[in-house]
């Protein structure tokens, strides 16, 4: 009798294992994320009760005390310790304190590329109570103008070689902005902090200059180049801080992982995911000062890399290098990133091993979050029930594509598509800009991603392919503003109007920019002109790579400029009588686009 039970009871869990992988294959991978997001909600709770708000650098300062002499960063094959970070940022903390006038809550803007002392400024600056504004190392002219008066900063702090940058715009900022340059010799108008940095105290710096009082006090100022317009500044709470630096951690990694940041750290991943999830987990990270696609697996082995940070474009380059013998004799366990290509994602791991691709998706802006922790290939993330009415309320509504715009009934109410069919990612949490009002009914307001996505029967979700080649555009793993570039252009006084999209080239991650453009009357182009103006206004990856003369310009019901028949019509001299222009950087202008030239482009013969 007892041995037919425990026969039954043994078949009947067979059936159930076998029914759950059958009808819920994700049910375990769904529960421990689940529970490890719920684990997340319980700390922060408790941090609460207990009347002391405990943020990333409190954890960091933790670690310091813990772990002194355990590497925080490597960089360039030299070693920082958490003691050695700590003191080099206390010596930033003293400089301010004893040489300007800062105080808590005021801004500092932080110019400076990957390196130590990125950190080194960051960390003592919040020592101080200070909210630190990361500004993207690329811009220069009126956008950088534009990024430093936007966030009104009492100080400016740049790496040493980024000062001619700065030099260029110091005329034009405002009087009451102090400058400070990391090296002995600073241009005139600069203060050398590299100099007073050498003789500063590197005592700690009492904690009542930097507690907390308030998770949704402002920590960071983070530019996005989103959809529309010049960089904008969205600004980063604690809590914000602390629930990204628990990204890597819940996909897995340890203290004992040694993370790889080759991302910029002006950019959230580089900075909230990366070091903030080093501190989180009182890990060793690798620093790159940039991106090197022939250095990378020589740096995995080096390093004992065993988890690192990606963009799609950088998996894609790394496919794209030539092929080496052991080139997958590597320790690295886990990649977490976002915007690899399916057929990227599976070229990457036939050719470099079982290397498990944790995408996620977050926007800067908003306070929507997917990770997908199952590893599907192509998803970037995954949803369920408990998932959307407990932590991120989420929804897919119809949207037009010619008009640019969601799409509204007869009621003027949105409507949600179905599973498998794309549509605009919008959160009913929201912040002050890029809102959708009375959406669903009267006087709902959702916060508007600028993303299209496609959710699919299984709850995973996928990005969609149009919606970034009309609102805006990403090249070379940056997000560009097409209306920040027309307005670049509209400078010219030749130029009446023009319409920027995103165009796709062979072999290229993104899209690339293109202009159509209308001349005034009258005019002639100026195609030398054309190009210093956006060389000199625009980052390298925002200039328009190509240009299109037009005699009008098509518009919609609500006077847009119609851009998906440009998209789809792409830059074709086969498909197009009107003028082309390809931007030619040796000579310094652009250039007529002939067949043989577009060629060369479709080919890959010419770089972009």
């Amino acid at each position: 009798m007892y041995l037919s039970w425990l026969t039954g009871l043994g078949a009947g869990m067979v059936l159930l294992h076998f029914l759950q992988k059958l009808l819920f294959p994700y049910f375990w991978d769904d529960f421990w994320y689940l529970v490890k997001v719920v684990h997340c909600g319980i700390r922060m709770k408790l941090y609460s009760r207990k009347g002391k708000l405990v943020t990333v650098l409190d954890k960091f300062l933790s670690h310091a005390k813990k772990q002194p002499r355990k590497p925080f960063i490597i960089y360039e094959g030299d070693t920082y310790t958490y003691e050695d970070v700590d003191k080099r940022s206390s010596r930033v903390a003293h400089v301010f304190l004893n040489h300007s006038e800062l105080k808590r809550g005021d801004t500092v803007a932080l110019l400076m590329s990957n390196e130590p002392d990125f950190v080194h400024v960051w960390f003592g600056l919040a020592k101080l109570g200070c909210v630190v504004a990361f500004l993207n190392s690329n811009i220069r002219a009126n956008s950088l103008l534009h990024s430093l008066r936007s966030c009104e900063p009492r100080a400016v702090v740049v790496g040493a070689d980024l000062l001619e940058t700065i030099e260029e715009i110091l005329p034009s900022l405002p009087e009451d902005i102090s400058v400070w340059g990391m090296k002995d010799s600073v241009p005139r108008g600069v203060i050398s902090l590299k100099e007073k940095l050498s003789t500063a105290s590197d005592k700690p710096v009492p904690r009542s200059h930097h507690v907390a009082t308030n998770f949704k006090s402002s920590y960071l100022y983070i530019f996005t180049s989103g959809t529309t317009g010049l960089p904008k500044a969205a600004v980063i709470t604690q809590l914000q801080a602390l629930k990204g630096s628990f990204g890597l951690w819940a996909f897995g990694c340890t203290t004992d992982d040694i993370i790889y940041i080759t991302l910029p750290l002006y950019h959230s991943s580089g900075s909230l995911l990366g070091i903030g999830g080093c501190i989180e987990l009182g890990a060793t990270c690798v620093l790159k000062k940039k991106f090197s696609a022939s250095q990378f697996w020589n740096d995995c082995k080096k390093y004992n890399v065993t988890v690192f940070q990606y963009i799609g474009e950088l998996c894609r380059y790394l496919c794209k290098q030539p092929k080496k013998e052991g080139e997958n004799d590597h320790q690295v366990r886990l990649a977490v990133g976002n915007g690899i290509r399916s057929d990227v994602w599976r070229e990457f791991l036939d050719r470099f091993g079982n290397i498990k691709m944790c995408e996620l998706y977050g926007a800067t802006e908003g306070n929507i979050c997917f990770m997908n922790h199952t590893g599907k290939i192509g998803a970037v993330g995954r949803t369920n029930f408990f998932y959307k009415v407990t932590f991120f309320a989420f929804d897919l509504i119809k949207y037009d594509f010619q008009k640019d715009e969601p799409i509204r009934n007869e009621q003027g109410w949105c409507s949600h598509v179905k599973k498998g069919e794309p549509g605009l990612l919008i959160s009913q949490k929201h912040t002050e800009k890029k809102l959708l009002c009375d959406v669903f009914k009267k006087g709902d307001v959702y916060f508007n991603t600028g993303d299209l996505m496609v959710q699919d029967k299984e709850n995973f979700l996928y990005f969609g392919t149009v919606l970034e080649t009309l609102s805006g555009l990403k090249w070379k793993g940056e997000n560009v503003a097409t209306t920040e570039v027309a307005d670049v252009l509209g400078m010219l006084d030749f130029i009446q109007e023009s319409n920027v999209y995103g165009v796709s080239v062979p072999e290229c991650e993104g899209k690339t920019g293109m202009a159509s453009i209308i001349l005034k009357p009258n005019k002639s182009l100026d195609l030398g002109k054309v190009y210093q103006q956006v060389v000199t206004f625009l980052p390298v990856y925002a200039c328009p790579r190509f240009l299109r003369i037009q005699e009008k310009m098509e518009t919609t019901g609500t006077f847009k400029p119609k851009k998906l028949q440009l998209v789809q019509e792409g830059f074709s001299p086969l498909k197009i009588s009107d003028p082309l222009y390809f931007m030619d950087n040796l000579k310094k202008s652009y250039v007529p686009l002939t067949k043989e030239l577009y060629d060369q482009i479709m080919l890959g013969e010419i770089k972009l």
